[in-house]
């Protein structure tokens, strides 16, 4: 048992200093190497953690996705907050998440971008890790419509809405550089068109 912990626990130490070296370097000019050098650990030592370069960025992604995931769990799970309250703290943590780590969005559209001049379906790799979040976008509007709270919408339509808006914002912060105060007016106007009068 203590070994497979330790396992866990060194392998999560190489996903947070890669993620340093993915926002430092970007993707491409990353390495294995740099990756192992900055956690004092060989190749070899590497290699029984992860297969390849590409296998540690997906797995930091993931591990950002989950940290926000669970951020937004909290705040959906709390029956105390109303929806309104619900669907504005989910996007601007959401926000201050992206632009806590606004640089390594910038390096996910650079990777994305060499993914499509690869061949590969850009689309298709961004769906897989936003599934859950768009769920939870959609729990939170079908809780709102039951309290009463929400106009009666197309939930599906609410939420491509908000999902447009969160994408959006996120390339706004990691491209242009804005900030989320920036970026309240539209989110606010947004939330505001769900909400019963």
């Amino acid at each position: 048992m203590a070994i497979a912990v330790e396992h866990e626990k060194r392998k999560q130490e190489i996903l947070d200093r890669a993620l340093d070296i993915f926002v430092e370097e970007g993707y491409e000019d990353a390495t294995f190497q740099k990756i192992a050098d900055r956690c004092g650990i060989t190749r070899t030592t590497l290699y029984i953690y992860f297969k390849n370069k590409r296998e540690i960025f997906t797995w930091s992604i993931r591990q950002l996705t989950q940290n926000i995931e669970a951020t937004l769990l909290v705040v959906i799970a709390d029956q105390n907050l109303d929806t309104e309250t619900k669907l504005r703290t989910v996007i601007y943590k959401i926000l201050e998440a992206c632009q806590a780590k606004a640089r390594l969005f910038t390096v996910v559209l650079n990777y994305l971008l060499a993914q499509q001049k690869a061949g590969k379906n850009p689309a298709e790799l961004v769906r897989r890790r936003i599934l859950r979040l768009r769920h939870l976008l959609s729990t939170i509007l079908i809780e709102g419509i039951k309290r009463d709270q929400l106009r009666t919408t197309n939930v599906k339509a609410a939420n491509e809405m908000l999902y447009a808006l969160i994408e959006s914002s996120i390339f706004r912060i990691a491209i242009l550089n804005q900030t989320s105060e920036e970026l309240s007016i539209a989110i606010d106007l947004a939330i505001d068109s769900l909400l019963k009068k």
